[in-house]
C-alpha cells in the first residue's frame, strides 16, 4: 500500500495513534479517488499519482487536524491536482511529451497487483466505468466535479463549495446542469 512506502520523514512527524488513523483514511478513500482521478485523466498511472501526491500532501500539512477534517481536505488537495494536471496535460501535448513504455509497465503491474475481483467482475466493472467515463467527459469540468463530489462522495453543497472554492449557488447550478446533461446523455446511449 501507497501509505507504508510513504517518505518516513514525513511519517515520523506523527504519533503512531496518528499513523494508524492516516493508515484507516488512506484505505478507504484511496480506491474512490482513484476513480475520480481516472474519470479526470483517462490514465490510471496519472490517476494513481494524483491520489498519492494528494494523500501526502494531506500528511504533510494536515495530518495533526482533527481526523473528520481529512477528508473534505483531501479532496480539496486531489482537486487542485486534477486541476494542475489539465494544465500540464495541455502542455506536453503542445510538446509532445508523453510517458515511457517503462512507466506503462509500471503502471500495468500496479493494476494486476491491486484486482482483487474475478476476471468476468473486473471486465463488467470496467464497462460500466468506461461508459461512466465517456458521459462524464462530455460535461464540463465544473460539472463534473460537482458530480463527483456530491453524488460520487456525498459531500454536502457547503463542503462542495469550499472544495472547489466557489459559492453554493454555484455547486447547486453546476449540480443542476450536470443531472439534466447525465439525464440526456444517457437517454441517447440507450
Amino acid at each position: 500500500m501507497y501509505y507504508q512506502q510513504c517518505n518516513e520523514e514525513i511519517v515520523l512527524k506523527v504519533t503512531q495513534d496518528q499513523r494508524q488513523e492516516l493508515a484507516n483514511f488512506y484505505t478507504q478513500v484511496e480506491q474512490r479517488a482513484y476513480r475520480m482521478a481516472m474519470i479526470e485523466t483517462r490514465n490510471s498511472g496519472d490517476a494513481l499519482d494524483l491520489v498519492q501526491d494528494a494523500m501526502e500532501s494531506l500528511m504533510k500539512r494536515y495530518a495533526h487536524n482533527p481526523s473528520e477534517e481529512w477528508r473534505p481536505l483531501f479532496y480539496k488537495i486531489l482537486q487542485n491536482r486534477i486541476k494542475d494536471w489539465h494544465r500540464w496535460s495541455g502542455l506536453r501535448s503542445k510538446l509532445h511529451l508523453s510517458k515511457s513504455v517503462e512507466e506503462d509497465a509500471i503502471e500495468e503491474q500496479y493494476q494486476l497487483a491491486s484486482n482483487e475481483l474475478t476476471p468476468i467482475e473486473q471486465t463488467a466493472q470496467d464497462l460500466t466505468m468506461e461508459k461512466l467515463q465517456t458521459v462524464l467527459k462530455q460535461l464540463s469540468f465544473r460539472q463534473r466535479q460537482t458530480v463527483l463530489l456530491r453524488v460520487w462522495e456525498g459531500f454536502n453543497v457547503r463542503e462542495t463549495a469550499h472544495i472547489m472554492k466557489c459559492s453554493q449557488g454555484s455547486v447547486k447550478t453546476h449540480l443542476s446542469r450536470a443531472l439534466n446533461a447525465l439525464k440526456i446523455l444517457l437517454e441517447e446511449d440507450s
